[in-house]
């Protein structure tokens, strides 16, 4: 049994690309469908549905990932100082759900293709459906030993 105050330790001592991979959030069931991810990292730009917490059903785009509090602030959610500003609510990232991916970026799409590929999962992509399977291995007829 790992003790707590270790496994916050190790959080807080992680370095930044094992950071990068705590943050990460659940797909919505039409992203889950359509990509055969089950969960990806959370970057500025994604649309996400917050389901735990006091913004509870509040749906916004992502404004910034700060891998040092291993947080996340949507925009539209905001908390009121004593001094009448408003600051950016930081919510974890398993507090939220994926409704809308950012795929300006080629790689994270071909990412999501490779993930896919190794589950062999269904793809959707433009209303039709590509099949990502393993290659199998046919043997051949003729060598085959008695």
């Amino acid at each position: 049994m790992v003790k707590p105050t270790k496994v916050r330790k190790s959080l807080y001592n992680a370095p930044k690309h094992v950071r990068r991979k705590i943050i990460s959030s659940h797909l919505s069931k039409d992203l889950y469908n359509r990509y055969g991810v089950r969960s990806l990292q959370v970057r500025k730009g994604d649309t996400v549905k917050v389901m735990r917490g006091l913004y509870k059903g509040f749906e916004g785009k992502v404004s910034n990932v700060d891998l040092k509090k291993m947080k996340i602030s949507i925009e539209g959610v905001l908390i009121n100082k004593a001094d009448k500003k408003q600051v950016p609510r930081w919510i974890d990232a398993s507090n939220v759900m994926i409704t809308k991916l950012d795929l300006s970026d080629k790689v994270r799409l071909e990412k999501i293709r490779n993930i896919a590929k190794i589950k062999n999962k269904v793809i959707e992509e433009e209303g039709e459906k590509v099949e990502q399977t393993s290659e199998e291995i046919k043997p051949e007829q003729g060598n085959a030993n008695p």
